[in-house]
């Protein structure tokens, strides 16, 4: 009887973070997904593209049509870029933002599960 009192917890960004392959062996990929209710995707991805630019990307592209924003970067000094992804699109009378970031092997990004929460997150604010 206490659990049903209990508040739902609402879900963060860091529920839904996923990262697959191994660092500085292979290259590594940083998946996150959010879905905001009252936040529609033309708004959201506006917001996504400035929180990308707060981050320190340039060259950003972004297609507002298909709800799409992808950009590089080269921090490390090898000419190997590293490159994210975002998505927005429509879902129920929100919107939902997928993220993917892509590093190629031989590349760490310390603390990069909370860079990626503060882009997608941006949608929501």
């Amino acid at each position: 009887m206490a659990l049903s009192s209990m508040p739902a917890r609402a879900e963060s960004c860091a529920d839904h973070y996923q990262s697959s392959g191994v660092p500085l062996v292979t290259g590594t990929t940083h998946k996150v997904w959010m879905i905001f209710p009252s936040a529609s995707p033309g708004v959201a991805l506006d917001k996504v593209f400035r929180a990308v630019l707060a981050e320190g990307f340039v060259d950003v592209n972004i297609d507002k049509a298909l709800g799409t924003l992808t950009t590089q970067q080269e921090t490390t000094g090898s000419g190997r870029p590293q490159t994210l992804r975002v998505v927005v699109r429509k879902e129920g009378r929100g919107s939902r933002v997928d993220a993917v970031f892509i590093m190629p092997p031989g590349q760490v990004a310390p603390g990069i599960s909370n860079n990626l929460c503060r882009v997608v997150d941006a949608a929501g604010r």
